[in-house]
């Protein structure tokens, strides 16, 4: 089971981009249908314009015991006294249920990644000595390279990964060490056809195979710049998202867990626009989480 500094998140949750685009209503939903379902905890990011906090209180306030992930909550949209203020509220109405995860995102002018996570978490740490207050807020750092990996095992309760292999996830548990929580995103998609899974795949990629830190961080892993070019190669693609039926994908989700993960989430990918993943969701559920 995935622990959060004493907070049982289960082993395998829901991760999704549709949360940015719902009508309140569909959002309402859809939450529910997560939480009946039975998995762990929500995750979703913070990319389309819906400000992070605001949105995970919404979600809270329709549930009832579901976890709630920011993954991730972007630095430069807050000032640290608007993340902490937000977060202590949660954490207060909410308790143990709502998890920051907070991630650089586009970045900050003229810092580099590290320097401008250590220098947010310093203005967190300072707010929260001076209120002193006794409820935890629990955080997550999204990270890939080995210091931000580092720094989320020595500043947060661990670490959010996202368009990672299996191979990553026994290189980000070694360098946690074994008391640290290791959280893992993982694209999936219901197509057996390999011609169509890989197109649909191959689509969903084109925004981390075009981009300097996710090139990096595949090559780190031993891909090649042939791999990661023209769209990426079948091995690429095949690692990054699992396709097939519903119980060989569950069986490839559970191998992150044993090499590391405490909890995986997982990202329903090949949803047409204007269609509902619940049904995917509960498929899945119903051969991961029995």
């Amino acid at each position: 089971m995935g622990t959060i500094d004493g907070l049982d998140i289960g082993t395998f949750g829901i991760y999704t981009f549709d949360f940015e685009h719902l009508p309140a209503a569909g959002l309402r939903e859809s939450i529910r249908a997560v939480e009946e379902q039975g998995w762990g905890a929500f995750w979703f990011p913070e990319v389309g314009g819906r400000e992070a906090l605001s949105h995970a209180g919404y979600l809270l306030s329709v549930t009832e015991r579901l976890p709630v992930v920011n993954a991730i909550a972007q630095l430069a949209p807050r000032e640290p006294l608007a993340t902490y203020g937000a977060a202590r509220l949660l954490a207060d109405a909410y308790p143990d249920r709502h998890i920051l995860g907070l991630g650089v995102g586009q970045g900050l002018p003229g810092v580099t990644p590290l320097a401008a996570m250590n220098r947010y978490l310093d203005d967190l740490d300072r707010l929260a000595r001076e209120q002193d207050d006794p409820r935890p807020i629990r955080r997550i750092l999204a990270a890939y390279g080995p210091r931000m990996l580092e720094l989320a095992r020595d500043r947060a309760a661990g670490a959010h990964t996202y368009h990672v292999t299996v191979d990553h996830t026994a290189q980000a548990r070694e360098i946690l060490g074994p008391g640290t929580f290791l959280g893992v995103e993982h694209a999936v998609l219901f197509e057996t056809d390999p011609d169509r899974a890989r197109e649909i795949a191959r689509a969903h990629l084109v925004p981390y195979l075009t981009t300097p830190y996710n090139l990096a961080k595949f090559h780190r892993l031993g891909y090649s710049e042939q791999d990661t070019s023209g769209g990426g190669s079948d091995r690429l693609v095949d690692d990054l998202v699992f396709w097939g039926e519903p119980a060989d994908i569950a069986d490839r989700l559970r191998a992150h867990v044993a090499a590391g993960a405490d909890h995986v989430a997982v990202q329903v990918i090949g949803v047409a626009p204007g269609e509902s993943a619940v049904p995917r969701w509960r498929r899945l559920a119903e051969v991961l989480l029995s």
